[in-house]
């Protein structure tokens, strides 16, 4: 599968983007879907993962309440809602895809395709 993450941009404190992930394929709902972070100098880290039914869903604590993922899977197409941002969420944001049973993925390992990545930055 190959994803392609968009809808990132800069937005002042508070504000709000959405970000989609489109996946080429017929078997994007056969994916678990997750979304993780790189700010400059720190480590890729989890933000959301996604069943392949749209639930369960789990979230990193930094963003619980603010952030909320969702999926279609006619669309082939997994969301972020951000809301709330944070100086501290400016980041590259990427979409992941794993092949693998479950209901959702915290570690990179664990999933095998990758976006290319899509820039949030937060003013303050």
């Amino acid at each position: 599968v190959q994803l392609q993450a968009s809808g990132g941009g800069l937005v002042q404190a508070g504000g709000s983007l959405r970000l989609s992930c489109a996946a080429s394929g017929r078997t994007f709902s056969s994916y678990v879907m997750g979304w993780f972070r790189q700010a400059p100098g720190k480590e890729r880290e989890f933000v959301v993962g996604v069943s392949v039914s749209g639930m369960p869903t789990n979230y990193a604590d930094s963003v619980k309440g603010r952030f909320t993922i969702s999926r279609d899977n006619a669309k082939n197409t997994v969301y972020l809602q951000m809301n709330s941002l944070k100086p501290e969420d400016s980041a590259v944001y990427y979409c992941a895809a794993s092949g693998r049973s479950g209901n959702y993925y915290t570690r990179e390992s664990d999933y095998g395709y990758w976006g290319q990545g899509t820039q949030v930055t937060v003013s303050s």
